[in-house]
């Protein structure tokens, strides 16, 4: 490498501080820092990143480019993961779950070949065509704390999907991973709101929590039962006969009314235990957003009552 582009690096550093000596710039987080010092950049690239020709795509298919290249085992975990799953957030960096072998490989490889360490002793890399930090995590290794626990960084090769030419984290790993995380690091319980993002998003339900490890199977559990979208209908008892004109319009009205909460019944509508049947009100609820539009439900949060409607509280 010519003298007047030798990286300069410090054991004693943060990986901040590494300098590129012909610049005297940073060659770690200059993505990151980009983003926080333009802001009319940063929301430009928000924008490319929801359309998926952001820097940060753009280092994933590069990265998981030379991976597939050189055989080495992978899956991509963190936002990107979300990403593909259905949860569609920004993120300034690419995290990679690897073995120990393969990222011995990895930097025997591609050091100086498009990527550079931040400091002598990292284990990450930054693209330098895009800037990007792209981050390892080790399998064998633990989630959160870092302290041994039933919930270990997998091996890669036994736990990922291929979604155009890009392996990713399989979805039952990743939200184990992230609960194990969330439970066990109070400054990483942004994990558990992934989680219940992916509650929500992908209507994930109490029969998820088979194919997670017992360890965090509770936790999840508990944000299943406030994070999935509830759908809600106000059944009026008062009103069931009011335009009849004869006992067998109300036999006709009635009976077809039972019908419909049989058939409701039947699709696992439930009876809300916060509101009952009191004042002549019946507050039906269900979490499947199909059901909800075979019975013209709505989501609880932009229900908004008529006049004589009492406060929807299910």
């Amino acid at each position: 490498m010519p003298a007047s582009r030798r990286r300069i690096y410090s054991a004693e550093t943060t990986p901040s501080s590494s300098i590129d000596e012909g610049t005297g710039a940073s060659i770690y987080d200059s993505y990151a820092a980009k983003l926080d010092s333009d802001p009319t950049w940063a929301i430009m690239e928000g924008s490319r990143h929801f359309n998926e020709n952001s820097a940060v795509f753009d280092a994933l298919r590069g990265i998981a480019r030379q991976l597939n290249l050189l055989a080495i085992p992978y899956a991509i975990v963190g936002g990107m993961a979300l990403f593909r799953h259905g949860f569609r957030r920004f993120t300034e960096d690419v995290n990679i779950l690897v073995s120990k072998e393969g990222l011995k490989r990895i930097h025997a490889e591609l050091d100086d070949r498009g990527y550079v360490p931040p400091h002598r002793f990292s284990k990450n890399l930054r693209d330098t065509v895009h800037n990007v930090k792209i981050e390892f995590l080790l399998s064998g290794e633990f989630p959160g704390d870092g302290k041994p626990k039933p919930v270990a960084f997998p091996d890669p090769q036994d736990v990922n999907f291929l979604d155009d030419g890009i392996r990713y984290l399989n979805l039952p790993n990743l939200v184990e991973l992230k609960l194990a995380s969330g439970m066990t690091q109070p400054d990483r319980i942004k994990d558990l709101g992934d989680v219940q993002q992916l509650i929500q998003i992908l209507n994930l339900g109490a029969d998820f929590a088979v194919q997670l490890n017992p360890y965090v199977r509770d936790k999840y559990l508990e944000l299943c039962q406030y994070g999935r979208k509830r759908y809600i209908m106000v059944w009026r008892n008062k009103w069931l006969t009011a335009g009849a004109l004869s006992v067998e319009d109300m036999e006709r009205a009635l009976r077809d009314a039972a019908d419909t909460l049989k058939s409701m019944r039947m699709d696992g509508v439930e009876l809300s235990d916060a509101g009952g049947v009191s004042n002549d009100y019946a507050y039906l609820v269900t979490t499947d957003p199909v059901i909800a539009a075979k019975y013209d439900m709505v989501e609880k949060s932009e229900y908004w009552p008529e006049d004589d409607d009492p406060e929807v509280t299910p």
